[in-house]
């Protein structure tokens, strides 16, 4: 099987089951979330677009890695943006 058609069977699976496919995340995600939480923690306000940008990074990264200490400080840092613990 090519490479190709792997691919297509892929992604004929996922359109078809009617689940949204998340965005994937990137290392821009990581250093949107901590940075959008430092500038909290500093005392700037942020607009709700922002803080809704910032907490879906967040979420992003916290799903993209396997360090159990990255996961830990980016939830801090969601949690810093948010105010809001997140219910796994």
């Amino acid at each position: 099987m090519s490479i190709r058609t792997f691919l297509t069977i892929v992604l004929l699976t996922h359109t078809s089951t009617g689940y949204p496919v998340s965005a994937l995340a990137s290392a821009s995600d990581a250093n949107l979330c901590l940075a959008a939480a430092e500038r909290i923690d500093d005392g700037e306000d942020l607009s709700p677009a922002e803080k809704q940008e910032a907490h879906d990074a967040c979420r992003r990264a916290i799903e993209a890695t396997s360090s159990i200490v990255q996961k830990y400080q980016f939830d801090e840092a969601d949690f810093a943006i948010t105010g809001q613990r997140y219910d796994y």
